[in-house]
C-alpha cells in the first residue's frame, strides 16, 4: 500500500527532532454544499532540526517513532520561504 503524503505549514519546532505540521484541506459540507476548511495537526520527525515555524513542508507516513509521531518530514515545498 502506498504511503500518504501531506503538505502543510510548520507551526511549532519546540521539540527535539520534532515539528508540528498544520495540514488544511477543503471539504464540501454535506447539507449546505459549501466548501469549508478543516485542519489537523501532525507531529512529524525532523532528524536534523532543520525546519522552523512558518516553513511549508511535505510529510510522509512512516513507522511509529513515538506515541504521537507517525510521520516524517520529507522536504521543504517549493515557494515557501524566499530570500528577503
Amino acid at each position: 500500500m502506498p504511503r500518504r503524503v501531506l503538505q502543510g505549514t510548520v507551526v511549532s519546532d519546540k521539540g527535539d527532532k520534532t515539528v508540528i505540521v498544520l495540514v488544511e484541506r477543503r471539504v464540501m459540507h454535506p447539507v449546505y454544499k459549501k466548501f469549508i476548511r478543516q485542519s489537523k495537526k501532525y507531529a512529524a520527525h525532523d532528524e536534523n532540526n532543520s525546519f522552523k515555524a512558518g516553513d511549508t513542508v511535505s510529510i510522509i507516513e512512516c513507522r511509529p517513532i513515538s506515541k504521537r509521531k507517525r510521520w516524517t518530514v520529507v522536504t521543504e515545498s517549493a515557494g515557501s520561504t524566499g530570500a528577503a
